[in-house]
Formats: C-alpha cells, structure tokens, sequence
C-alpha cells in the first residue's frame, strides 16, 4: 500500500504506469484487430477477439491493482453478487465525474462481460483507436438524421437494420453494452439550464437507449441499473488518479426491461415511445430518490 506518498507523486505514478501498460499492449491489441480485418475467417475472428478481449481486460484489471496499491478507497459495492460474464446486459448510470467510467470498471470487471460503447460510425475512421473499436467488436451506429430520410424515403429504419446485422455477432457471445442516458456531465449549471426535475441528476436521453434496445432487444434483455454516490463530494479525474477520493458507494439495481420495448420501433411507434419515455423517467425519479438516501447515510 504506497497511499503514504504525496497525492501528486501519486497522480503521477499512477498516470505514467497506465500509460506504460497501454503502450506494452496496444500494439498486440491492434495486431490481433487487424488480422481479424484482413482474415475474414469466422474462427479467426473469434479467436482474435477472444484475445483482444483479454487484452482490455487485463488493461483495466491493471488500472485497478493500481487503485488498490496506491489508494486508500473504501469500496461500498452493492448489488453485484448475482451478475455473470455469461449474460447479456445493457448498463446505465448517472454521470458526474470521468471518475465515474473508472469506479464503474473497477465494479464490474470480471463480473460481467466488457463493457462496449455504440459508436458513430465515422469513428471508425480514427487513427489507431479505430481499429482498437473494431477489434472489441464495439458497435457502430449508423444514423440518418431527419433531413436525409426527408430527401431519401428510402433509408428510414435502414439504421436500425444495419445496426442489428452489425450486431449479430453477439448473438453467441454475451456483451454489456454501456451508455450514460444523461449525455453529460452533471453540473449545477447545467441542471438548472434543464430545470431537471430532479435534484440530483440531468434530464435522461431516452433516445440512445431505446436504439440499444431496438437494435439488440433479441440478445438483450437485463438492464443494469447503477447508481454512483460520492459521499465526499463530487470528484475530479485528477482526484481519483492522486488518491484524494476516500470513499464510492455503487449501487447496482438488476432490472428486466419490458417485453413491449425490445426490438420496438422507437422513431415510428408514437404510443411506444411515449411509454417508454415515461418508463425512463420513473427510472430516474427512482434514481434521484436513491441518491437522496444513499447521501443521507453515507
């Protein structure tokens, strides 16, 4: 345990040896993507993102060793002793720090299977990373806005069928998909720019999560439901990495998603969205109220 040292030799160390394990096994991870690229194998592919997937998982099962053996962090982890890496799950959870990708990694690694983000599909394009996405089998959106359905018919509900034929692979190996349903971060500025109705959280985007569910509502059927309190107040990136952060409750909630809500046609079905919509906010009227007590007995 080294949470002895200054907080800034701290952040430091913790900083450099993240980057060094990251430079030791990017190269590995997109030697593997790219041979996953140009060996359009099915076994190959599969072994390959076997590997890569071992890959991210030892990079983040590092950083956490690194949390261990620098920090002092009292862990309250609630909720995640029936989770498995061989079920499928989509997670949310209310966003207010960067901290919050890194406490939610070290909750869950290992005990479900690697979280994976919906991308724009331009994203692909990104030097290096791009092909570090593909190789993780992180899902690609394609998305037409209103203006380019309203010249071409013809590509309405095209984004969702491509999504979906670009997600088949995960019809036989299990995937967390992830995604922060307030967009952003919370700030007080922020929230009363909203006039959030809610005390402790920005308005949710229903939208992204519903494309989740209308392009994977076959494979995915169990939400996760996280809840993060810092009871020291909201902390910096920066924080975290120095060890200033002393205490994280992570309450995680299993939740079956509605049957009428997998594979539905969000865009089109008014009544459907309308529903969901209302389903999203009671689970954040839920979320704000647990806050709230999480907060009161911190």
């Amino acid at each position: 345990m080294l949470d002895f040292l200054p907080s800034p030799l701290k952040g430091a160390l913790v900083v450099l040896l993240i980057l060094l394990n990251t430079l030791i096994f990017l190269p590995f991870l997109l030697l593997f993507a790219v041979i996953k690229l140009i060996v359009p194998v099915p076994a190959v592919g599969t072994a390959c993102t076997r590997v890569v997937n071992f890959i991210a998982w030892y990079w983040i099962g590092f950083n956490n060793t690194l949390a261990d053996l620098f920090h002092k962090i009292e862990w309250d982890i609630r909720g995640a002793q029936t989770l498995s890496r061989k079920h499928w799950y989509f997670v949310t959870c209310n966003h207010q720090s960067w901290t919050d990708i890194t406490a939610i990694q070290y909750a869950l690694n290992n005990r479900i299977p690697l979280l994976k983000f919906f991308l724009k599909k331009e994203l692909i394009w990104v030097p290096l990373l791009g092909v570090a996405w593909w190789g993780l089998d992180f899902p690609f959106m394609h998305r037409h806005t209103k203006e380019q359905i309203a010249r071409r018919p013809e590509l309405k509900g095209k984004d969702i069928e491509a999504t979906r034929r670009a997600c088949e692979k995960f019809r036989y190996t299990p995937v967390t998909i992830f995604n922060f349903m307030e967009g952003t971060r919370f700030t007080p500025e922020k929230h009363a720019r909203q006039n959030s109705p809610y005390k402790h959280l920005l308005k949710p985007k229903a939208g992204g999560t519903a494309f989740v569910f209308s392009a994977m509502g076959e494979m995915i059927h169990t939400m996760l439901d996280v809840t993060i309190v810092y009871p020291d107040g909201r902390p910096g990136i920066w924080d975290y990495l120095s060890g200033k952060v002393r205490r994280i409750i992570i309450d995680i909630r299993t939740r079956e998603v509605p049957e009428q809500f997998l594979g539905m046609d969000y865009e089109n079905d008014r009544e459907t969205r309308a529903e969901f919509q209302r389903w999203v906010s009671g689970l954040w009227a839920e979320k704000d109220a647990r806050i709230e007590e999480l907060n009161a007995g911190a």
